[in-house]
Protein backbone atom coordinates (compact mmCIF):
# COMPACT_ATOMS: atom_id res chain seq x y z
CA UNK A 1 0.00 0.00 0.00
CA UNK A 2 1.20 3.54 -0.69
CA UNK A 3 -0.21 5.65 1.99
CA UNK A 4 0.93 8.40 0.62
CA UNK A 5 -1.51 11.64 -0.51
CA UNK A 6 -1.74 11.05 -4.36
CA UNK A 7 0.38 13.42 -5.90
CA UNK A 8 -2.59 14.83 -8.27
CA UNK A 9 -4.10 15.55 -4.73
CA UNK A 10 -1.41 17.39 -2.33
CA UNK A 11 -2.01 20.65 -4.56
CA UNK A 12 -6.28 20.06 -3.12
CA UNK A 13 -5.34 19.51 0.23
CA UNK A 14 -2.49 22.03 0.94
CA UNK A 15 -4.98 24.66 -0.74
CA UNK A 16 -7.98 23.59 1.95
CA UNK A 17 -5.21 23.17 4.21
CA UNK A 18 -5.09 27.06 3.83
CA UNK A 19 -8.07 27.90 3.93
CA UNK A 20 -8.41 26.40 6.88
CA UNK A 21 -5.97 28.22 8.58
CA UNK A 22 -6.71 31.40 6.90
CA UNK A 23 -10.26 31.42 6.11
CA UNK A 24 -12.04 29.39 9.08
CA UNK A 25 -10.10 29.57 11.93
CA UNK A 26 -10.49 33.34 12.03
CA UNK A 27 -13.74 33.58 12.10
CA UNK A 28 -14.67 29.98 13.80
CA UNK A 29 -15.44 31.75 17.72
CA UNK A 30 -17.69 34.77 15.93
CA UNK A 31 -19.96 32.15 14.58
CA UNK A 32 -19.96 29.97 17.53
CA UNK A 33 -20.86 33.06 19.34
CA UNK A 34 -23.58 33.46 17.16
CA UNK A 35 -25.73 30.63 16.42
CA UNK A 36 -27.79 30.68 13.71
CA UNK A 37 -26.03 33.62 11.71
CA UNK A 38 -25.30 32.33 8.32
CA UNK A 39 -21.57 33.25 7.66
CA UNK A 40 -21.67 35.80 4.56
CA UNK A 41 -17.71 34.29 4.41
CA UNK A 42 -19.05 31.29 2.73
CA UNK A 43 -20.27 32.76 -0.15
CA UNK A 44 -17.02 33.78 -1.92
CA UNK A 45 -15.38 30.85 -0.59
CA UNK A 46 -18.56 28.06 -2.24
CA UNK A 47 -18.10 30.56 -5.42
CA UNK A 48 -14.51 29.86 -5.76
CA UNK A 49 -14.62 26.07 -5.07
CA UNK A 50 -17.77 26.19 -7.92
CA UNK A 51 -15.32 27.23 -10.19
CA UNK A 52 -12.72 24.88 -9.28
CA UNK A 53 -15.29 22.03 -9.64
CA UNK A 54 -16.25 23.33 -13.86
CA UNK A 55 -15.28 20.64 -16.15
CA UNK A 56 -12.95 19.01 -13.84
CA UNK A 57 -13.11 14.98 -14.14
CA UNK A 58 -12.26 14.90 -10.07
CA UNK A 59 -14.39 17.28 -8.92
CA UNK A 60 -13.89 18.15 -5.16
CA UNK A 61 -16.77 18.44 -2.40
CA UNK A 62 -19.42 16.69 -1.35
CA UNK A 63 -20.91 16.11 -4.98
CA UNK A 64 -17.80 14.06 -6.09
CA UNK A 65 -18.51 11.25 -3.26
CA UNK A 66 -19.68 8.55 -5.75
CA UNK A 67 -19.29 5.23 -7.07
CA UNK A 68 -20.45 6.35 -10.77
CA UNK A 69 -17.66 6.03 -13.03
CA UNK A 70 -16.51 8.72 -15.32
CA UNK A 71 -17.56 7.22 -18.50
CA UNK A 72 -13.94 6.22 -19.00
CA UNK A 73 -11.98 2.49 -18.57
CA UNK A 74 -9.54 2.72 -16.71
CA UNK A 75 -6.31 0.13 -15.57
CA UNK A 76 -5.25 -0.33 -12.45
CA UNK A 77 -5.85 1.49 -8.84
CA UNK A 78 -7.71 4.70 -9.29
CA UNK A 79 -7.56 7.53 -7.16
CA UNK A 80 -10.92 9.67 -6.95
CA UNK A 81 -13.30 11.69 -6.46
CA UNK A 82 -14.15 10.47 -3.29
CA UNK A 83 -10.56 9.97 -2.16
CA UNK A 84 -10.19 13.88 -2.85
CA UNK A 85 -13.62 15.13 -1.38
CA UNK A 86 -12.28 13.25 1.52
CA UNK A 87 -8.85 15.02 1.89
CA UNK A 88 -10.08 18.50 1.02
CA UNK A 89 -12.97 17.32 4.14
CA UNK A 90 -9.83 16.20 6.48
CA UNK A 91 -8.25 19.68 5.93
CA UNK A 92 -11.16 22.05 6.00
CA UNK A 93 -12.08 20.67 9.16
CA UNK A 94 -8.51 21.62 11.01
CA UNK A 95 -10.44 24.90 10.56
CA UNK A 96 -13.66 24.51 11.63
CA UNK A 97 -16.37 21.14 11.16
CA UNK A 98 -19.14 23.44 11.62
CA UNK A 99 -18.24 26.16 8.73
CA UNK A 100 -17.57 22.83 6.95
CA UNK A 101 -20.83 22.01 7.42
CA UNK A 102 -22.50 25.68 6.57
CA UNK A 103 -20.78 25.66 3.02
CA UNK A 104 -23.16 26.15 0.19
CA UNK A 105 -23.43 22.80 -2.11
CA UNK A 106 -21.43 20.84 0.54
CA UNK A 107 -24.33 19.45 2.16
CA UNK A 108 -24.90 15.73 3.09
CA UNK A 109 -27.66 15.74 0.71
CA UNK A 110 -24.94 16.69 -2.38
CA UNK A 111 -23.80 13.86 -1.23
CA UNK A 112 -26.86 11.91 -1.78
CA UNK A 113 -27.77 13.03 -4.50
CA UNK A 114 -24.06 12.26 -6.40
CA UNK A 115 -24.61 8.82 -5.37
CA UNK A 116 -27.61 7.93 -6.27
CA UNK A 117 -29.01 10.33 -8.32
CA UNK A 118 -29.45 9.43 -12.24
CA UNK A 119 -27.97 11.78 -15.20
CA UNK A 120 -30.89 13.96 -15.72
CA UNK A 121 -31.28 14.49 -12.64
CA UNK A 122 -27.50 15.20 -12.13
CA UNK A 123 -27.86 18.14 -14.18
CA UNK A 124 -30.96 19.58 -12.85
CA UNK A 125 -29.70 19.55 -8.87
CA UNK A 126 -26.26 20.29 -10.09
CA UNK A 127 -25.76 23.37 -8.77
CA UNK A 128 -28.23 23.13 -5.75
CA UNK A 129 -27.69 23.28 -2.03
CA UNK A 130 -29.03 20.30 -0.95
CA UNK A 131 -29.26 19.43 3.07
CA UNK A 132 -30.72 15.33 3.77
CA UNK A 133 -33.88 14.62 6.27
CA UNK A 134 -33.85 11.35 7.37
CA UNK A 135 -34.01 11.35 11.15
CA UNK A 136 -37.86 11.62 12.67
CA UNK A 137 -39.39 12.06 16.32
CA UNK A 138 -39.78 8.46 16.64
CA UNK A 139 -37.04 6.89 14.79
CA UNK A 140 -33.52 7.80 15.39
CA UNK A 141 -30.71 5.76 14.04
CA UNK A 142 -32.97 2.90 12.94
CA UNK A 143 -33.76 4.28 9.52
CA UNK A 144 -35.61 1.65 8.49
CA UNK A 145 -38.78 2.96 10.80
CA UNK A 146 -38.80 5.43 8.75
CA UNK A 147 -42.74 7.15 9.03
CA UNK A 148 -42.84 9.58 6.41
CA UNK A 149 -44.99 8.78 3.87
CA UNK A 150 -44.65 9.50 0.00
CA UNK A 151 -48.38 8.64 -1.73
CA UNK A 152 -48.33 8.32 -5.85
CA UNK A 153 -50.55 10.92 -7.25
CA UNK A 154 -50.57 11.13 -11.09
CA UNK A 155 -47.08 13.02 -11.94
CA UNK A 156 -46.66 13.63 -8.21
CA UNK A 157 -45.82 12.33 -4.74
CA UNK A 158 -47.71 13.39 -1.87
CA UNK A 159 -45.62 13.91 1.45
CA UNK A 160 -46.62 13.77 4.42
CA UNK A 161 -44.21 13.88 7.79
CA UNK A 162 -42.04 15.22 9.91
CA UNK A 163 -37.78 15.60 10.03
CA UNK A 164 -35.65 16.30 13.04
CA UNK A 165 -31.92 17.85 13.14
CA UNK A 166 -31.77 18.43 9.44
CA UNK A 167 -28.53 20.24 8.98
CA UNK A 168 -28.91 23.21 6.81
CA UNK A 169 -32.14 22.47 6.99
CA UNK A 170 -33.31 26.44 6.54
CA UNK A 171 -30.52 27.58 4.57
CA UNK A 172 -30.40 25.12 1.92
CA UNK A 173 -32.08 25.04 -1.82
CA UNK A 174 -33.62 22.09 -1.30
CA UNK A 175 -34.09 18.88 1.15
CA UNK A 176 -33.17 15.05 0.38
CA UNK A 177 -36.18 13.68 2.09
CA UNK A 178 -35.84 9.87 2.77
CA UNK A 179 -39.81 8.92 2.30
CA UNK A 180 -41.72 5.37 2.78
CA UNK A 181 -43.99 4.62 -0.51
CA UNK A 182 -45.70 1.76 1.90
CA UNK A 183 -44.97 0.86 5.14
CA UNK A 184 -45.98 -2.63 5.02
CA UNK A 185 -43.01 -3.47 3.13
CA UNK A 186 -40.66 -2.29 5.60
CA UNK A 187 -37.25 -1.04 4.25
CA UNK A 188 -37.64 -1.71 1.06
CA UNK A 189 -40.27 1.09 0.26
CA UNK A 190 -37.94 3.75 1.71
CA UNK A 191 -37.12 6.33 -1.20
CA UNK A 192 -35.52 9.69 -1.37
CA UNK A 193 -36.64 12.77 -2.85
CA UNK A 194 -35.39 16.07 -3.76
CA UNK A 195 -37.94 18.86 -2.47
CA UNK A 196 -37.20 22.22 -3.29
CA UNK A 197 -37.17 25.18 -0.58
CA UNK A 198 -40.47 26.84 -1.27
CA UNK A 199 -42.49 24.00 -1.68
CA UNK A 200 -45.93 24.31 -0.64
CA UNK A 201 -46.89 21.75 2.49
CA UNK A 202 -42.82 22.24 3.41
CA UNK A 203 -42.02 24.34 6.38
CA UNK A 204 -39.10 24.89 8.80
CA UNK A 205 -41.26 24.52 12.42
CA UNK A 206 -37.37 25.13 14.21
CA UNK A 207 -34.23 26.17 14.83
CA UNK A 208 -31.81 23.87 17.73
CA UNK A 209 -29.64 25.17 19.92
CA UNK A 210 -26.55 22.53 19.82
CA UNK A 211 -23.34 21.92 21.87
CA UNK A 212 -21.37 22.48 19.01
CA UNK A 213 -21.27 23.19 15.32
CA UNK A 214 -23.33 26.53 15.98
CA UNK A 215 -22.04 27.97 12.65
CA UNK A 216 -24.31 25.08 10.95
CA UNK A 217 -28.21 25.57 11.02
CA UNK A 218 -29.74 22.40 12.67
CA UNK A 219 -33.48 22.08 11.53
CA UNK A 220 -36.69 20.87 12.52
CA UNK A 221 -39.22 20.34 9.17
CA UNK A 222 -42.70 19.18 8.50
CA UNK A 223 -44.44 17.92 5.53
CA UNK A 224 -48.63 18.21 5.17
CA UNK A 225 -49.73 17.32 1.54
CA UNK A 226 -46.17 18.16 0.04
CA UNK A 227 -46.41 17.48 -3.39
CA UNK A 228 -43.14 16.37 -4.70
CA UNK A 229 -42.71 16.24 -8.64
CA UNK A 230 -42.42 12.21 -9.54
CA UNK A 231 -38.80 13.39 -11.22
CA UNK A 232 -37.54 14.47 -8.11
CA UNK A 233 -37.54 10.62 -6.62
CA UNK A 234 -33.74 9.78 -6.49
CA UNK A 235 -32.84 6.04 -8.06
CA UNK A 236 -35.42 3.51 -8.93
CA UNK A 237 -38.95 4.10 -8.06
CA UNK A 238 -40.00 0.75 -8.39
CA UNK A 239 -39.71 -1.05 -4.95
CA UNK A 240 -37.15 -4.46 -5.28
CA UNK A 241 -38.07 -6.73 -1.64
CA UNK A 242 -35.20 -8.49 -3.01
CA UNK A 243 -32.91 -5.53 -3.19
CA UNK A 244 -34.68 -4.43 0.48
CA UNK A 245 -32.54 -1.37 1.58
CA UNK A 246 -29.65 -1.25 -0.67
CA UNK A 247 -30.37 1.54 -2.98
CA UNK A 248 -30.89 4.33 -0.80
CA UNK A 249 -28.26 3.04 1.70
CA UNK A 250 -25.58 3.44 -0.97
CA UNK A 251 -25.79 6.69 -0.13
CA UNK A 252 -24.15 5.82 3.17
CA UNK A 253 -21.53 4.15 1.70
CA UNK A 254 -20.22 7.75 0.72
CA UNK A 255 -21.12 10.14 3.00
CA UNK A 256 -20.08 7.61 6.54
CA UNK A 257 -16.41 8.06 5.37
CA UNK A 258 -16.74 11.93 4.89
CA UNK A 259 -18.39 11.87 8.12
CA UNK A 260 -14.88 10.16 9.44
CA UNK A 261 -12.87 12.59 7.56
CA UNK A 262 -14.19 15.50 9.57
CA UNK A 263 -13.70 13.38 12.80
CA UNK A 264 -10.16 12.91 11.75
CA UNK A 265 -9.52 16.80 10.72
CA UNK A 266 -10.80 18.47 14.05
CA UNK A 267 -8.67 15.14 16.09
CA UNK A 268 -5.52 16.51 14.06
CA UNK A 269 -6.74 19.93 14.80
CA UNK A 270 -6.34 19.24 18.87
CA UNK A 271 -3.39 16.93 18.62
CA UNK A 272 -1.18 19.54 16.89
CA UNK A 273 -2.12 22.71 19.32
CA UNK A 274 -1.55 20.08 22.25
CA UNK A 275 1.75 19.53 21.02
CA UNK A 276 2.52 23.55 20.84
CA UNK A 277 1.33 24.03 24.08
CA UNK A 278 2.76 21.09 24.98
CA UNK A 279 6.28 22.07 24.18
CA UNK A 280 6.06 25.96 25.29
CA UNK A 281 4.83 24.20 28.56
CA UNK A 282 8.39 22.74 28.34
CA UNK A 283 7.96 18.88 27.17
CA UNK A 284 10.68 17.57 25.27
CA UNK A 285 9.13 15.04 22.39
CA UNK A 286 11.43 12.47 21.74
CA UNK A 287 9.62 9.18 19.64
CA UNK A 288 12.71 7.37 20.18
CA UNK A 289 12.48 6.64 23.90
CA UNK A 290 9.59 4.01 24.84
CA UNK A 291 6.38 4.70 26.74
CA UNK A 292 7.83 4.10 29.90
CA UNK A 293 10.30 6.31 30.36
CA UNK A 294 8.61 9.47 29.30
CA UNK A 295 6.49 11.79 31.30
CA UNK A 296 2.66 10.60 31.57
CA UNK A 297 1.78 13.40 29.65
CA UNK A 298 3.95 12.46 26.59
CA UNK A 299 2.89 8.35 26.38
CA UNK A 300 -1.15 9.59 26.72
CA UNK A 301 0.06 11.95 23.78
CA UNK A 302 1.54 9.36 21.94
CA UNK A 303 -1.49 6.46 22.14
CA UNK A 304 -3.16 9.36 21.28
CA UNK A 305 -1.65 9.85 17.76
CA UNK A 306 -1.49 6.22 17.32
CA UNK A 307 -5.66 5.88 17.45
CA UNK A 308 -5.71 8.84 14.87
CA UNK A 309 -3.39 7.41 12.42
CA UNK A 310 -5.52 4.37 12.87
CA UNK A 311 -9.02 5.78 11.95
CA UNK A 312 -7.25 7.73 9.41
CA UNK A 313 -6.23 5.06 7.50
CA UNK A 314 -9.28 3.29 7.79
CA UNK A 315 -11.23 6.28 6.38
CA UNK A 316 -8.50 6.55 3.63
CA UNK A 317 -8.76 2.66 2.66
CA UNK A 318 -13.06 3.12 2.70
CA UNK A 319 -12.96 5.76 0.12
CA UNK A 320 -10.29 4.37 -2.03
CA UNK A 321 -12.92 1.42 -2.09
CA UNK A 322 -15.68 3.60 -3.16
CA UNK A 323 -13.17 4.94 -5.75
CA UNK A 324 -12.39 1.74 -7.24
CA UNK A 325 -15.91 0.52 -7.13
CA UNK A 326 -15.58 -1.84 -4.76
CA UNK A 327 -18.34 -3.33 -2.12
CA UNK A 328 -17.35 -0.49 1.02
CA UNK A 329 -20.25 -0.80 3.50
CA UNK A 330 -18.49 -2.44 6.28
CA UNK A 331 -15.27 -0.39 5.68
CA UNK A 332 -17.56 2.86 5.82
CA UNK A 333 -19.10 2.00 8.97
CA UNK A 334 -15.88 0.85 10.55
CA UNK A 335 -14.15 4.39 9.77
CA UNK A 336 -17.22 6.02 10.93
CA UNK A 337 -17.33 3.90 13.99
CA UNK A 338 -13.54 4.28 14.83
CA UNK A 339 -13.40 7.99 14.01
CA UNK A 340 -15.76 8.91 15.48
CA UNK A 341 -14.65 7.47 19.11
CA UNK A 342 -11.33 8.84 18.01
CA UNK A 343 -12.23 12.20 17.99
CA UNK A 344 -14.34 12.16 20.73
CA UNK A 345 -11.62 11.18 22.94
CA UNK A 346 -8.57 12.99 21.48
CA UNK A 347 -10.24 16.61 21.99
CA UNK A 348 -11.49 15.68 25.23
CA UNK A 349 -8.57 14.16 26.33
CA UNK A 350 -6.43 17.28 24.57
CA UNK A 351 -8.27 19.60 27.10
CA UNK A 352 -7.57 17.66 29.90
CA UNK A 353 -3.95 17.77 29.04
CA UNK A 354 -2.88 21.53 28.93
CA UNK A 355 -5.37 22.22 32.19
CA UNK A 356 -7.19 25.81 32.45
CA UNK A 357 -6.22 26.49 28.84
CA UNK A 358 -8.09 23.77 27.46
CA UNK A 359 -10.93 24.71 29.22
CA UNK A 360 -11.33 28.71 28.40
CA UNK A 361 -12.17 30.79 25.44
CA UNK A 362 -8.85 32.19 25.01
CA UNK A 363 -8.15 28.28 22.74
CA UNK A 364 -9.85 26.78 20.16
CA UNK A 365 -9.33 23.60 22.24
CA UNK A 366 -12.71 23.41 24.02
CA UNK A 367 -14.80 24.33 20.77
CA UNK A 368 -13.22 21.32 18.94
CA UNK A 369 -14.30 19.19 21.57
CA UNK A 370 -18.03 20.00 22.18
CA UNK A 371 -17.92 20.08 17.68
CA UNK A 372 -16.60 16.50 17.99
CA UNK A 373 -19.20 15.59 20.06
CA UNK A 374 -21.94 15.07 16.63
CA UNK A 375 -19.36 13.54 14.38
CA UNK A 376 -20.41 10.10 16.58
CA UNK A 377 -23.69 10.88 16.44
CA UNK A 378 -24.97 11.75 13.09
CA UNK A 379 -24.99 9.45 9.97
CA UNK A 380 -25.36 6.49 12.45
CA UNK A 381 -24.17 6.47 15.91
CA UNK A 382 -21.52 4.60 17.30
CA UNK A 383 -23.60 2.12 18.41
CA UNK A 384 -25.51 1.37 15.02
CA UNK A 385 -21.94 1.00 12.73
CA UNK A 386 -20.84 -1.50 15.45
CA UNK A 387 -24.11 -3.37 14.86
CA UNK A 388 -23.67 -2.58 10.87
CA UNK A 389 -20.03 -4.19 11.23
CA UNK A 390 -21.37 -7.54 13.31
CA UNK A 391 -23.99 -8.21 10.29
CA UNK A 392 -21.47 -7.57 7.61
CA UNK A 393 -19.03 -10.12 9.92
CA UNK A 394 -21.30 -12.93 11.08
CA UNK A 395 -23.07 -13.11 8.01
CA UNK A 396 -26.47 -11.32 9.61
CA UNK A 397 -29.50 -9.51 8.43
CA UNK A 398 -31.05 -7.11 10.38
CA UNK A 399 -34.00 -8.98 11.35
CA UNK A 400 -31.49 -11.75 12.60
CA UNK A 401 -29.07 -9.37 14.24
CA UNK A 402 -30.78 -6.66 15.80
Amino acid sequence: MNLETPKKFRGLANQAHQVAANYFRPISRKYDKAEHAYPKELDLLAALLDGMNAGSPDAVGATSASKRGSGQVEEGVRNGGNLSALLGVIELCWGDVGLLLGMPRQGLGNAAIAAVANEEQLKRFGSTWAAMAITEPGCGSDSAAIRTTAVKDGDHYVLNGEKIFVTSGERADAVVVWATLDKSLGRAAIKSFVVEKGTPGMSVTRLEKKLGIKASDTASISFSDCRVPAANLLGNAEIDVQKGFAGVMETFDNTRPLVAGMAIGVAKASLDRTRELLKKAGCKFDYRKPLLSVSHVEATLYRLEAEWEAARLLTLKAAWMADNKLPNSKEASIAKAKAGRVANEVTLKCVELVGALGYGEDELLEKWARDSKILDIFEGTQQIQLLIIARRLLGKSSSELK
